[in-house]
């Protein structure tokens, strides 16, 4: 098989802020260092009225709303030839209803498309169900970053099993060090230090470890939190810093000031690692369980600090076998409780870090490009192009609920032609007769019914 030369990545990318930027540029750089002889690029995501400074390695933009960008980036992907796109998707990346637009794209491309899914909702609307489901048609295959994602994809969109990949979020290929050095460069030493890291929003949980501040200083009176971080520029622009003003009344009110410091900044990687490497306790106390993977929570954990956590669905299964700590949802006494043992007591403390970072060795970014590369061939091997009666900017709406039909590992799972990306429905012989009656939407990109043989097989997309 002809080597992989030309692979492009769809998605927000620095110095956009936030966490989905932050992992597209990182898995790039991954990818492309993963291949002496692979050219690389990204199509980056750019928010309303926002304009940034893109590194080279942003070949194109989309402006989230205009829907004729998505129309010219596929026709950018084709034009160079592009042997695969990696996607991300992020629900608010995308403009229209639950990010529709990026159908628009993925329509007309010809090559195969691998779709990294940052979050599956478990209870997801009509519109999000219609995206979703639409965006795995059209691709070869779909990855997530936790079992759970499987999961979900399997159990409640119906996706096969061998069309899912798990790949672990990827980590900085650090070594193994102490926190004093890093504590007496930062300005901490002789702190016992907490730290939470990332974008501000409520739904952080923040309060709850402020909360939970004055119990873990009556057992551990050098105990400072650190939080570190800008607020979330979408909650800036709706509320601007209301949010973070009024965790620090919260502060004042309990009369902590001492011990808790705010650094309200979006930081570069090898600050970030010099901070990680400071801290003697990380803390997510995030208050939805239904968070899939966490960026911050994987960086902590690849750096080998002992973590407490509340139980989302991607600390669950990432603290197991000692490596964390597990603590219910708001609840500042529990959190307090556990991180005030853990800073009272050295040799657990240090046997959670060493269990830590010794798990975390194939989460380096060279393990997960390796990874997204071995996908990347087998969705090449797999994929037949995508032939168009028309291309058109207008995408079919739904004519009522996805039903399967026929699903199996050397078969297909088949679906009505409400989910008209897929090469399956209309070839597969067991689905046929169930769209003879369903009328072919106007812009359907696939060929009518009519035009396809009776001995045509069912393909996979």
């Amino acid at each position: 098989m002809t080597p992989l030369h030309r692979i492009a990545v769809i998605g927000n990318s620095l110095p956009r802020r936030c966490g989905i930027a932050t992992f597209t540029t990182d898995l790039h750089k991954a990818i492309s260092m993963s291949r002496a002889d692979l050219e690389t690029s990204i199509v980056a995501m750019t928010d309303p009225g926002q304009a940034y400074d893109y590194p080279p390695a942003v070949a194109f933009q989309i402006k989230d709303g205009h829907i004729d960008d998505y129309m010219r980036a596929a026709d950018f992907l084709n034009a160079g030839r592009f042997d695969i796109v990696c996607l991300q998707h992020e629900f608010g990346i995308f403009g229209g209803e639950a990010g529709a637009h990026i159908l628009v794209l993925l329509s007309r491309l010809t090559m195969p498309v691998v779709t990294t899914f940052h979050t599956v909702l478990a209870r997801p609307t009509a519109k999000q169900r219609a995206v979703v489901e639409r965006i795995v048609d059209a691709s070869s295959k779909v990855v997530v970053m936790a079992n759970k994602g499987r999961e979900l994809l399997r159990d409640v969109y119906l996706v096969p099993d061998d069309k899912i990949e798990v790949i672990a979020h990827g980590i900085p290929d650090v070594a193994f060090v102490g926190s004093d050095a890093a504590k007496a460069r930062l300005g901490f030493a002789g702190k016992s230090v907490i730290l939470t890291f990332g974008l501000l929003s409520p739904n952080k949980g923040i309060e709850v470890m402020i909360d939970a501040m004055p119990s873990i200083m009556k057992r551990c009176t050098d105990a400072v939190y650190v939080v570190l971080g800008a607020t979330h520029p979408n909650l800036v622009r709706d509320q601007g810093e209301a949010y973070r003003e009024g965790l620090m009344a919260r502060v004042r009110e309990l009369g902590i000031q001492d011990h808790v410091v705010f650094l309200d900044r979006f930081v570069d990687l090898a600050t970030l690692l010099e901070f990680i490497s400071m801290c003697d306790v990380y803390v997510t106390p995030y208050l939805n369980e239904a968070q899939m993977t966490s960026g911050t929570l994987a960086y902590s954990f690849g750096l080998g600090k002992p973590v407490v956590s509340t139980p989302y669905w991607h600390a669950r299964e990432l603290l197991t076998e000692g490596c964390g700590v597990l603590v219910p949802f708001g609840d500042a006494a529990a959190i307090g409780g556990e991180i005030a043992n853990l800073l009272t007591d050295d040799v657990r403390r240090q046997a959670m870090s060493r269990r830590a970072y010794a798990a975390s060795r194939m989460m380096t970014w060279e393990c997960t490009a390796e990874r997204y590369m071995s996908v990347f061939e087998t969705a090449r091997h797999g994929h037949r192009p995508r032939v168009f009666a028309r291309s058109d900017m207008g995408l079919p709406g739904l004519r009522g609920p996805r039903r399967r039909i026929c699903r199996s590992a050397t078969s297909c799972r088949c679906a009505t032609m409400s989910a008209c990306f897929s090469t399956r429905c209309i070839r597969c012989p067991i689905a046929r007769t169930a769209i003879a009656s369903t009328t072919m939407p106007e812009h359907c990109c696939w060929p009518a019914p009519s035009t396809i043989r009776a001995s045509s097989p069912c393909r996979r997309s």
